[in-house]
Parts: C-alpha cells; structure tokens; sequence
C-alpha cells in the first residue's frame, strides 16, 4: 500500500484504536495538519481532526483523487468524500511533506469543494 493508499485509510478508519495506530505510523511524532478547519500538532490532534470529519460527514468514505505528484521529499494529491460510489459532496488538494523516515512531516490541505448547507 502506497503513502496516498495509507493515508485515505487512516481517514476512513472508525476504530479509535485502529486510527491512532495509522496515525502514528504515518505522521512523525510532531507531525501537523492544516487545512481552513484545522491547525493541529502531534498523533493525539490528528487523529481528533479525523474522528471530528467522520463525526460531520457520517457514512461518507475519502477516495483518492484524479491528481498525484511527487518530487524529492513533497507530494501533492487530491481526495474525494462522499457517499461509496457515489459522487464527492467535498473534494480537496493536499501538499505533504514527508521527513527522513518516510513518514509525513507536514499535511496542508485546501477545500476545492465542500458541501452547501
């Protein structure tokens, strides 16, 4: 399984357990995400920002978008959420930099789409 295969999966784990263990496998300790809903540090807040768009988006799965780059120690993909085989209700462009150690270092998210209320 790929960094991008991983990562989708990390955000559709609903295991608390399962999630902060794919979590800390991903990110590096002092790993942070950010994206125009979130600004957090560490595996604890992380996992909390996912569990917390599971919590929004019930029953909605991410799948990997249509974009994949990658060059040195940065890649770019998107993502899709929505229902399974269903059409994206969110769709988003991350930037991730990855440490040493292959794990993620940084995650900066961008919302191409998101839902209207």
């Amino acid at each position: 399984m790929n960094l991008i295969e991983r990562y989708i999966a990390a955000w559709n784990e609903t295991d608390a357990d399962a999630r902060a263990k794919a979590v800390a496998e991903l990110w590096t300790e002092d790993g942070t995400y950010t994206d125009p809903l979130a600004d957090v540090k560490g595996h604890d807040a992380i996992a909390a920002v996912i569990a917390g768009a599971q919590g929004m988006f019930p029953g909605l799965v991410f799948t990997p978008g249509e974009v994949y780059d990658a060059h040195h120690h940065i890649a770019r993909f998107t993502w899709h959420l929505g229902p399974e085989g269903g059409e994206a209700v969110a769709v988003g462009f991350d930037v991730v930099e990855l440490a040493e150690d292959g794990r993620i270092r940084t995650v900066l998210g961008f919302l191409d789409k998101v839902p209207t209320a």
